[in-house]
C-alpha cells in the first residue's frame, strides 16, 4: 500500500483509521515539528537516528523460548540455600550448550552462590520462576573469584568497575581468554576482535555507501553467506576522518583535536556487528541500515571476528548481592549483575539485580534486550552500562529503584551510561528514582533515551582522553525531570547534531559541562518544559511503527 506523508507522520493508527473508515480522529496533541522533518528522510536526518531495529530480533516483542532440555535441581542445585549451586547451575548450561541449546529451567527457591554462573553456548536460555519466586544469592565477587583487574589504561582503577557479571553471557572461548588475561594481568581489549584487537579476517572490501543504506556492493562475495554474523569494520584516516563523521562533521569537528586522545582513538577501528540477510551478486543486504558513510580512506570491511553467543538470554530472576557498603569509586570488587559480552540477539527479562556494585552491562555486545529489569537495593555505581562498541540495544521498561542505605563517602553513582563510540541504542520507558544519563566521554553517538522519569542525582564521568561527551544524533526524546537538575538532559547546548524534545524545565548545578566543539553544535531544542506535549510520546516506538508501515 503507497503511503502519503501525512500518513507516515501519523502513524499506524492514523493510517487504519483512513483505509479502513475514511475517518481520522484529530490527535490529542500535535506532531513535534522534528517528527515531520524525520518521516521524511528517516535514516539520514542531521539529528535523529534511525533506532527502528534496536534489540534483539530487530526488537521482537516475544522473544523465542526454547524447549526445556535441563533443570538444575537434576545437576545438583539446591533451592533452599543450604549450598552453593553455582557448579550445579552451570553443569545444567554446560550440559544445554552440548545439546545445541535448550532452556535451563531453575525452579522457584532460593539458591546460594559461591561462584559466578557463565552462559557461553549460543541457543542457551536460563529461566528462573520469575524475578519474585526465583533467587540467587551470591557470596562473592569476581575479585575474589578471579582475581583483581586493572584498567589498561593504566593507574589504580579496578576494570570491575565497568566489565564483568556474576551471571555473565560471553562466547565460551572468548570468556575463556579474557579470564586467562585477567589473571596473568595482562589487561585486555574486550571486543569482537580478542583481547589485542587482532583476532579477525578479512572477508572482502566493501565499496563506497551512504549512511541508512540497507545494503552495500562488496568486492568479492565468495566468503559470505545469508545469515551470517560479520562485522564492518572501519578504520580511520590520519586525518581524524572517521572521528568527524561521527561528530557530525562541519568545522567544530576538523577544528577538534583527536590525536592526544588516546583512550578514544584506542576505540577505532569502529566494528559493527550486523547479519547479512540477502546475497545478489556482488550486492549484500544487511538486518539494519548502515550507521555511517563508508568511505574507502577508512579501508571499509567486511570480517568475522571472534564466534559470537547469539540467542541465549536469562529470564525471571532475582540476583541478590551481600548487603556490604558501597566501596570507593573505581575500586568496586565485582558484585556486578547481568553482563552480556560479545553477545547478539540475546537477552534479560523479568530480571531483578540487589545490592550490586554494577547492574547491568552491555560491553562490546550488540543487538540485545533488556526489558522489565529492575536495580535496587543499597546503590550502584553503574545501574547500566553500556560500553566498549555496544550498538543496536534496547533498554526498556526499566526502573533504577532509589537506595535503601546512604551513599558512603568517597562513592559515585552514574546511571544509564554509555560511551566508547557505541551507537544506535535505546533507553525506553524507563523510572530511576536516582541516577542520571551518564556519558563518560568516548564520544557516544546516534543513542536515544526516549519517556524516561528521571530524579537526575547522579554524576557523570569520564577521562579527558576518551575525547568528546558526545558525537552527533543523541536524541533525548519526552523526559521527565522531577528534580530539575540538567545533568546531561538537555542537550542543545553540548552536543553537536541533536535534539532534546519534550524535557522538563531543568537548571544547571555544579557539574557544568561547555561544548567540545567549537561554532555552531547545529542542535534542536523543542517543546522545552513540557514533557509529553508532542507526538509521537516514544521516539523508539514511533521508529517501529514507521519501520512496519514502510514494509506494508
Amino acid at each position: 500500500m503507497a503511503l502519503s506523508r501525512r500518513q507516515f507522520v501519523g502513524g499506524a493508527a492514523a493510517v487504519t483509521a483512513a483505509t479502513t473508515t475514511g475517518f481520522r480522529p484529530a490527535p490529542r496533541t500535535p506532531y513535534a515539528s522534528l517528527w515531520e522533518e524525520y518521516v521524511n528522510a528517516p535514516y539520514t536526518h542531521p539529528q535523529i537516528p534511525y533506532v527502528g531495529f534496536a534489540g534483539a530480533h530487530g526488537g521482537a516483542a516475544r522473544l523465542p523460548r526454547p524447549p526445556v532440555v535441563a533443570n538444575a535441581l537434576a545437576h545438583g542445585a539446591t533451592p533452599d540455600g543450604s549450598a552453593d549451586s553455582a557448579p550445579a547451575i552451570n553443569r545444567a548450561l554446560a550440559a544445554a550448550g552440548e545439546r545445541g541449546g535448550g532452556t535451563v529451567l531453575l525452579p522457584p527457591g532460593t539458591y546460594r552462590l559461591d561462584g559466578y554462573l557463565h552462559i557461553g553456548d549460543s541457543g542457551v536460555v536460563l529461566r528462573g520462576a520469575g524475578s519474585g519466586r526465583t533467587t540467587l544469592v551470591a557470596g562473592r565477587g569476581l575479585t575474589e573469584l578471579i582475581g583483581p583487574y586493572g584498567s589498561r589504561y593504566g593507574g589504580d582503577k579496578s576494570a570491575w568497575s565497568w566489565a564483568g557479571g556474576l551471571i555473565w553471557l560471553s562466547p565460551r572461548a572468548r570468556h575463556a581468554s579474557l579470564v586467562a588475561a585477567i589473571r596473568e594481568r595482562a589487561w585486555p581489549f574486550e571486543g569482537w576482535t580478542g583481547n589485542r584487537r587482532d583476532e579477525w579476517t578479512s572477508l572482502t572490501t566493501v565499496r563506497p555507501a551512504r549512511r541508512g543504506d540497507h545494503a552495500v556492493t562488496v568486492d568479492d562475495p565468495s566468503r559470505l553467506r545469508r545469515g551470517q554474523l560479520v562485522l564492518l569494520r572501519l578504520a580511520d584516516d590520519a586525518g581524524h576522518g572517521l572521528l568527524e563523521h561521527m561528530a557530525g562533521g562541519g568545522p567544530g569537528a576538523e577544528a577538534y583535536t583527536w590525536a592526544d586522545k588516546t583512550k578514544l582513538t584506542s576505540y577505532v577501528p569502529y566494528e559493527w556487528p550486523v547479519r547479512i540477510t540477502r546475497i545478489e551478486g556482488h550486492r549484500v543486504r544487511l538486518e539494519r541500515p548502515l550507521p555511517l558513510d563508508v568511505r574507502p580512506e577508512w579501508d571499509p570491511r567486511l570480517v568475522s571476528g571472534v564466534t559470537p553467543l547469539t540467542g541465549s538470554g536469562v529470564v525471571g530472576l532475582t540476583l541478590e548481592a551481600p548487603l556490604l557498603a558501597q566501596a570507593p569509586h573505581l575500586l568496586d570488587r565485582g558484585f556486578n549483575g547481568v553482563t552480556f559480552q560479545c553477545a547478539y540477539d540475546c537477552w534479560a527479562e523479568d530480571v531483578v539485580v540487589r545490592h550490586v556494585d554494577n547492574g547491568f552491562g552491555l560491553v562490546a555486545a550488540s543487538a540485545c534486550t533488556l526489558r522489565r529489569t529492575r536495580v535496587e537495593g543499597r546503590g550502584s555505581h553503574h545501574p547500566y552500562f553500556c560500553r566498549e562498541g555496544a550498538h543496536d540495544n534496547l533498554v526498556e521498561d526499566f526502573h533504577v529503584a532509589a537506595r535503601t542505605v546512604p551513599a558512603p563517602a568517597g562513592t559515585q553513582l552514574h546511571g544509564i551510561n554509555v560511551e566508547g563510540l557505541s551507537s544506535h541504542n535505546v533507553w525506553s520507558r524507563g523510572v530511576m528514582e536516582m541516577g542520571t544519563f551518564d556519558t563518560h566521554r568516548g564520544m557516544p553517538f546516534a543513542n536515544v533515551r526516549t519517556e524516561i522519569t528521571v530524579e537526575n542525582n547522579g554524576r557523570h564521568g569520564g577521562d579527558a582522553s576518551a575525547g568528546p561527551l558526545y558525537g552527533a544524533r543523541f536524541t533525548h526524546w519526552n523526559v521527565t525531570v522531577t528534580n530539575g537538575r540538567a545533568g546531561l538532559v538537555k542537550l542543545d547546548t553540548v552536543a553537536p547534531y541533536s535534539a532534546t524534545v519534550g524535557i522538563s524545565e531543568v537548571r544547571e548545578f555544579d557539574q557544568t559541562d561547555v561544548p567540545d566543539f567549537a561554532g555552531e553544535l547545529h542542535a534542536r531544542l523543542e517543546a522545552y518544559g513540557a514533557p509529553g506535549a508532542v507526538r509521537p510520546r516514544n521516539l523508539y516506538e514511533a521508529q517501529r511503527r514507521f519501520r512496519t508501515l514502510r514494509r506494508s
